[in-house]
């Protein structure tokens, strides 16, 4: 398996033909399906480093093949949304997809998102030493996190998350930062995927040992980890 190994998961196989050609002439090779159970079937199999999920599939649609991948996989998930259908994109964020792109979208626009996906994925360049927070503790080399000893399975997204906000504890970052960091992106108002992916992450960490919440936001700013 290579990161460069794309799977595509579209019943538009006008589409999956001319996103094949495209792709391909960046350098990544592509398998496209055109069934969600078939696909769920591919995505099972281990071979692929990025899957481009759509959401209205026969037979299995988008959600529920995502759903079930998610049990033990957390391949990295871009999905594919109708043109503004902001409930399909918060569902699918909150279920755990890495980030999405509303349909009609510049082949160009999707080669940008799997590149920042990549980047993500990739073992960051930092010291091997774990990153303690309280009883939160991350190892950025290793891609673990573990929090008040149990282990968290977090997607890329939410870990590149959590180690900014560690690092910068009890400071607030701003959703400029964050999203530029996790997402690859200049931050927009009108898009919400931060902070979905924000509270995807609250919810696995859980409250503190006093009750309280773990990353507050911090109004006009952003958010901040409350050791």
């Amino acid at each position: 398996m290579s990161q460069q190994d794309i799977l595509l998961i579209d019943d538009d196989t006008d589409l999956c033909e001319l996103l094949v050609d495209y792709l391909a002439n960046d350098g990544f090779t592509v398998e496209s399906v055109h069934d969600g159970q078939l696909g769920l079937e591919r995505a099972r199999s281990g071979q692929h480093g990025l899957i481009v999920l759509d959401v209205m599939l026969p037979h299995l649609n988008g959600f529920e093949l995502l759903r079930t991948l998610r049990q033990h996989s957390f391949v990295p998930i871009l999905m594919l949304t109708a043109r503004g259908d902001d409930i399909d994109r918060i569902v699918g964020l909150e279920m755990g997809a890495d980030d999405y792109l509303a349909k009609p979208f510049n082949p160009r626009e999707l080669v940008a998102r799997i590149r920042a996906i990549q980047r993500r994925a990739a073992a960051p360049n930092l010291p091997s030493e774990a990153l303690c927070v309280g009883d939160v503790e991350l190892h950025s080399e290793r891609r673990t996190v573990h929090c008040a000893g149990q282990p968290l399975n977090l997607t890329g997204v939410e870990l590149v998350l959590l180690e900014q906000l560690l690092r910068a504890a009890p400071q607030a970052l701003s959703r400029d930062a964050l999203c530029s960091a996790a997402l690859g992106r200049p931050y927009s108002p009108l898009d919400r995927s931060i902070d979905t992916h924000v509270s995807n992450l609250r919810k696995k960490l859980g409250p503190r040992s006093d009750g309280g919440e773990r990353i507050i936001a911090v109004r006009s700013v952003g958010y901040a980890y409350v050791p």
